[in-house]
């Protein structure tokens, strides 16, 4: 194998580079007497084919076959397929292929019963480990191979340590040793052109490499590798960026990509070298009407297609959760008000269970709820089924368009075998009859499968901007490459290692290393510095720390300082204009508003005397947070639910024994309720149950009898211009006594102290007075709260004079209410615990008055 050196050659470009490549091997080819039309020039990239083949044509006469190793061993002939427990390269797939495997494996099977997470990440590091033993028996020549096997097993034989990640290795090396197809790659060793020549940038290609050391025909190495460590004078203008946080680092690269633009670099290579930062990058670009071509892609599970996809599964496989079917039906139906409706619904009853949907009638968007509940029908049943089964009740569930219209939806279509049939006695075939799974299960290996595929979207034909990993920019006629995230802890890296493989075991077995990988990183930044100009830019801060810059430029520096010359890193120049902004002080928030609603709650009376911005923000624009359905019960639930109990036990309550009809009533409200999720509730009550019997037994005696509970009243207490507005509210509780006095009852779940506190100062009280005003504030009106949580027991608070309170309220009302239709403004008071928990601070913007 011969070596020619064709590096870096002052003031040459990258057009000048292939048009000396096209020489070099042309002369080569003349002295070795072989036929230009019958040699093959192998390229690391498929994207190097077109400017390689622009140089070739220049010269006139006969081309190379220009190809990559993987795109002309297809050429040469299909790529077998595997058959049932092959390596399928399909890493989903082969996961259920593993598991298969070690169904056999005791170690293997305790782990799966006393590990079920650990097993599947011991799946993923079997197939991951399988995969990249296949890889490297791929890339060696076929003579070669069995010998190969034979080293790495002495190896895992001498070195056992590892438990069972060695044993996971050993199940690894042995399933890639078993496959007897031949690799679509041993149609290279069989192939006889006139020569061999392969580009060497980025690193040695070990296929390559194998193919060139056979010597049966002449073989070429054109070596186009840079020493960065040498390189003391590159050929780009390099320029650097630093930025303090992560948005200027994408406005600062966006801004980078268009003054090469503006200055006429097209096409300019975006390295996705950082994809948060660059899909930042996009968006910007994006809103300037940037076309650019992306070619890295992203998972398919970022794609709108997988995303209502996910939504179905997770709707039919979640359990019945009524948030996952609300999901659902917004991403898959048309919007509509009935749909809104539904959703309000739910929210403001907590409806969690989808059953519970089932079993209502009159439901908004009924008939939609209905049919897509029996579309999902089949796939709802619990139990294990073929995976064949499962894929068949989902596409079925799609309908006959499946994903249309969706980005990404021939892709998923596609890599879950919706659209297409595998090939019959192949693994994908064997693992799709064979494999059992539950309804987890199938979800789990679903969002694998999309994690694992990827979405390229279409390319919009030579577009100004190219989003590229850094190795495929190499050697690529760019005008400029602009590379965010050039810092320590994104640039110079290297990838990782296996994840059941040490880097010396690594090193011994000829699988990649992390140092191969930091090296091949280096070489790619070097061919980076090809280009006219190279941008970095880089955040100087991650958080609290400080952050450096790559070592990739640290080195590039270095080499500089050796050679006696100054840093090769020029500041970059944002050409932005400046533009002078005056200081716009934050005031404190205020509107005036002229307009009531129809009704007031106690709540909003609250909010109006807390705040009276929020106040216009809750009541009068109706901005309010919706409430979730989250699966956990929350302490207000726990009220709701008892404020229930208690009616009801008040409301049926016959002679004989309190605690049982008490316990009676709390069954009959827990009708339709999750078990598991009231179950600390239940126990809450149990503890409530001897207190609530004790205290009410004690006001019995003392007169005190249950005389109505959970009443909606509503009155207009004001006169004038205000006689119209109605105040409503919903009382707990009403009791009477002997002497004919009504008593109006509160319960509460919180704290005796924080009601003691609250009533401490009667006119603060808004609750008890706005009550009163619902009842008329006639003199025969008391009124308490009923803390029913002191672990002392259940403990009456007065409240003192609550008529007085009340009528003191109305006049307060009355007069600031009459002010606010004379357009008095409502201001924000941003004072005390109103703004804790306000949704409306961030419209007053509270943080930033001045």
């Amino acid at each position: 194998m011969q070596v020619i050196n064709v590096g870096l050659a002052p003031g040459e470009d990258i057009d000048g580079f292939w048009r000396r490549v096209a020489a070099v091997s042309a002369d080569w080819l003349t002295v070795q007497d072989a036929p230009l039309r019958d040699a093959v020039l192998l390229l690391p990239f498929a994207q190097q084919l077109a400017p390689a083949r622009r140089a070739f044509l220049a010269r006139g006469g006969w081309l190379p076959v220009l190809s990559t190793t993987h795109s002309l061993a297809s050429g040469l002939g299909p790529t077998p397929l595997a058959a049932p427990q092959q390596i399928s390269g399909d890493a989903p797939v082969d996961a259920l292929a593993a598991d298969t495997l070690l169904a056999q494996q005791t170690w293997a099977q305790t782990l799966k019963r006393e590990d079920p997470r650990a097993y599947r990440l011991a799946l993923a590091r079997l197939v991951e480990t399988a995969h990249a033993f296949a890889r490297a028996a791929g890339q060696r020549d076929p003579a070669d191979r069995a010998a190969w096997f034979g080293a790495a097993r002495r190896h895992l034989i001498d070195d056992p340590i590892g438990g069972t990640e060695r044993a996971l290795t050993w199940v690894a090396l042995e399933w890639a040793a078993s496959d007897d197809r031949a690799p679509a790659t041993d149609a290279l060793f069989r192939h006889r052109p006139s020569a061999w020549i392969a580009l060497q940038a980025g690193g040695p290609d070990p296929l390559a490499q194998a193919l060139l050391t056979r010597g049966d025909v002449p073989t070429l190495l054109l070596n186009a590798d840079v020493d960065l460590d040498a390189l003391a004078e590159p050929t780009a203008h390099v320029e650097e960026a630093l930025c303090a946080d992560f948005e200027t680092l994408a406005q600062a690269s966006a801004v980078a990509v268009l003054q090469h633009l503006a200055a006429g670099r097209a096409p300019v290579a975006l390295i996705a070298q950082d994809r948060v930062v660059v899909r930042r990058v996009r968006a910007l670009l994006g809103r300037q009407g940037v076309p650019l071509h992306d070619e890295t892609g992203w998972t398919l599970a970022t794609t709108p297609a997988a995303s209502t996809l996910m939504a179905l599964l997770r709707a039919a496989l979640g359990g019945g959760a009524v948030d996952d079917w609300l999901a659902w039906l917004k991403l898959s139906a048309e919007p509509s008000a009935a749909l809104e409706a539904l959703e309000a619904l739910c929210r403001r009853k907590r409806i969690r269970r989808a059953e519970s949907l089932d079993a209502m009638d009159k439901l908004p968007a009924q008939a939609l709820w209905q049919s897509r509940r029996q579309a999902l029908a089949p796939l709802t049943s619990s139990g294990r089924r073929p995976l064949v089964q499962w894929l068949f009740e989902l596409k079925r569930a799609l309908g006959p368009e499946p994903l249309v219209g969706l980005e990404g939806g021939e892709g998923v279509l596609n890599a879950l075998w919706l659209s297409r049939n595998p090939w019959p006695g192949s693994a994908h075939e064997a693992v799709l009859s064979d494999a059992r799974l539950d309804g987890a299960g199938f979800l789990a290996w679903v969002g694998d499968v999309l994690e694992a595929g990827q979405f390229a979207p279409s390319d919009p034909g030579h577009a100004p901007v190219v989003i590229t990993p850094l190795v495929r920019a190499m050697l690529r006629p760019f005008g400029a490459l602009v590379l965010p995230g050039a810092d320590a802890d994104t640039l110079g890296r290297g990838g990782r290692s296996l994840s059941l493989l040490s880097d010396v075991d690594a090193a011994a077995l000829g699988l990649p290393t992390q140092a191969q990988q930091r090296e091949a990183e280096a070489q790619a930044f070097a061919q980076a510095l090809r280009v006219p100009i190279l941008t970095l830019l880089r955040c100087t801060r991650a958080g609290a720390e400080p952050l450096p810059a790559s070592p990739l430029i640290e080195r590039l520096a270095a080499a500089a300082r050796r050679a006696g010359r100054e840093s090769p890193l020029q500041p970059w120049v944002d050409e932005r204009q400046p533009q002078a902004i005056a200081p716009q002080p934050v005031v404190r928030a205020s509107v005036a508003a002229s307009l009531l609603p129809a009704a007031l709650s106690a709540s909003a009376v609250e909010s109006l005397r807390r705040c009276p911005y929020q106040f216009f923000s809750r009541h009068l624009l109706g901005l309010q947070d919706a409430d979730e359905l989250e699966a956990e019960v929350e302490k207000r639930d726990y009220g709701t639910w008892l404020h229930a109990v208690l009616h009801r036990f008040h409301t049926e309550r016959q002679p004989g024994d309190v605690t049982a009809q008490l316990r009676a009533a709390a069954k009959a409200e827990s009708v339709g309720l999750d078990e598991a999720d009231f179950l600390p509730w239940h126990a809450s009550f149990e503890r409530l149950l001897p207190r609530y019997v004790l205290w009410l037994g004690g006001a019995e005696l003392n007169g005190l009898a249950f005389a109505d509970g959970e009443l909606d009243r509503q009155c207009t207490p004001f006169d004038g211009a205000l006689e119209a507005l109605v105040l409503r509210g919903r009382i707990d509780r009403i009791d009477t006594t002997d002497e004919g006095q009504r008593v109006l009852l509160d319960y509460k779940t919180g704290s005796v102290a924080s009601l003691k506190s609250k009533v401490a100062e009667p006119f603060e009280d808004t609750q008890m007075a706005v009550y009163a005003l619902l009842m008329d504030a006639a003199p025969d009106l008391s009124a308490a709260y009923l803390a029913l949580d002191d672990p002392g027991g259940v403990v009456t608070v007065e409240h003192p004079d609550v008529v007085a309170t009340a009528e003191v309220l109305r006049e307060g009302l009355q007069t600031d209410l009459l002010l606010m239709l004379q357009g008095e403004p409502l201001a924000a008071l941003g004072e005390g615990s109103a703004c804790e928990h306000c949704e409306a601070r961030g419209l007053c913007r509270r943080d930033d008055w001045s």
